[in-house]
């Protein structure tokens, strides 16, 4: 196989929404802390009012008790197999995006040894030695940075199809005390890949990468708990939301450009944006920037979201809301072949990448 002259396409996607749904309103009898321990002075109801103003979240959905992200992974996986068509003996590698590996309810501590890819690789009984199985931590965006990880080996002729799975559940390591908690959820998003012979602009055609680490680097990170009383060794996920909001606007336009640019197509050819399930607003800003960069006003409709139903799993926010509009066409968002679309995150790192995509 010459990989010089292979370009790498989507040819099944998968997702696992879990069952548990959480909503604004469950937040009610919550009492939120600030980082000092100190009560915030607005009711808990009112916290929540103004966060779904900010965010657009209603509600998020977190998996039950015995589900492990590894499972959602697999589940993810497995309808992404059947949606291609494809046997999973002949898949060359299997790459799994996730932030804190396995963690099960009531424990807090994370598990990744084996690895999740080793688990999913054996929860669907692929027993093909030359089906790699390997794992990316590299925050929210790890999903995109599998599938230019992917691009490389197929192009480079070291494989020709596998699977690429973003999955977490955040609810096992989010603060209760802490009112940014209501962002984070559960699920698991994948997609089958395979390595075609160069033709017209389909597959995955450009991307951009970078990481900012100067001042940046601990505004994801991990905590003690904002409740006064909480055992300070055990640590919960913390996030300065403003510094991320101001980190966005200025760094992620740019590499969107970046890999845009590189495909050699006008910014009037680009159809769709999916961009990593945050905050509304700030994608929102974003992508009103990054079309800025071209003069351009924002096209109507070029943003699909379901962060207002499902919340921010982090890895798992973009192939799930890839696969809701190439299977449901969700909220009348639908791609036809040849439409030219961005995928763009931002995450813990501060890492941002970009990926432009031919259906």
């Amino acid at each position: 196989m010459n990989g010089t002259s292979m370009r790498t396409h989507i040819i099944g996607t998968g997702a696992a929404i879990p069952s548990v749904v959480k909503t604004n309103s469950d937040f009610g009898l919550h009492r939120f802390y600030d980082r000092n321990g100190h009560v915030l002075p607005d009711p808990p109801e009112v916290i929540a009012r103004k966060f779904e103003a900010i965010t657009g979240i209603r509600e998020r959905r977190y998996a039950p008790e015995h589900v492990l992200a590894s499972d959602l992974a697999a589940e993810a996986a497995s309808a992404a197999l059947e949606n291609a068509c494809l046997d999973r003996e002949t898949l060359d590698f299997l790459l799994v995006a996730h932030n804190f590996g396995d963690v099960r309810k009531h424990t807090i501590q994370t598990d990744m040894v084996p690895p999740l890819s080793c688990r999913v690789k054996q929860s669907l009984g692929i027993l093909r030695p030359d089906c790699v199985a390997f794992d990316v931590v590299i925050g929210c965006p790890g999903w995109i940075q599998g599938l230019m990880q992917a691009d490389l080996m197929i192009r480079a002729g070291e494989a020709r199809r596998g699977l690429v799975i973003g999955a977490e559940t955040l609810s096992r390591v989010i603060d209760p005390y802490d009112r940014d908690s209501m962002i984070f959820a559960d699920g698991a998003g994948a997609v089958v890949l395979e390595g075609r012979a160069l033709g017209e602009q389909r597959g995955i055609l450009a991307s951009k990468a970078v990481t900012y680490v100067r001042d940046e680097v601990y505004y994801l990170s991990l905590g003690r708990s904002y409740f006064p009383e909480s055992d300070a060794r055990i640590r919960y996920i913390k996030m300065e939301g403003r510094k991320i909001y101001e980190f966005s606007l200025q760094h992620v336009p740019g590499a969107m450009k970046a890999a845009f640019d590189r495909c050699g197509r006008p910014i009037q050819d680009l159809k769709k944006i999916f961009i990593h399930q945050a905050n509304e607003k700030m994608d929102e800003a974003i992508v009103a920037r990054f079309f800025a960069l071209y003069d351009s006003p924002v096209p109507p409709d070029i943003m699909p979201m379901n962060i207002h139903d499902l919340g921010n799993s982090s890895v798992a926010t973009i192939p799930t809301l890839y696969h809701q509009v190439v299977t449901e066409n969700w909220q009348g968002h639908a791609l036809q072949p040849g439409d030219l679309i961005l995928f763009a995150s931002v995450g813990a790192g501060m890492h941002v990448n970009a990926l432009v995509y031919g259906v």
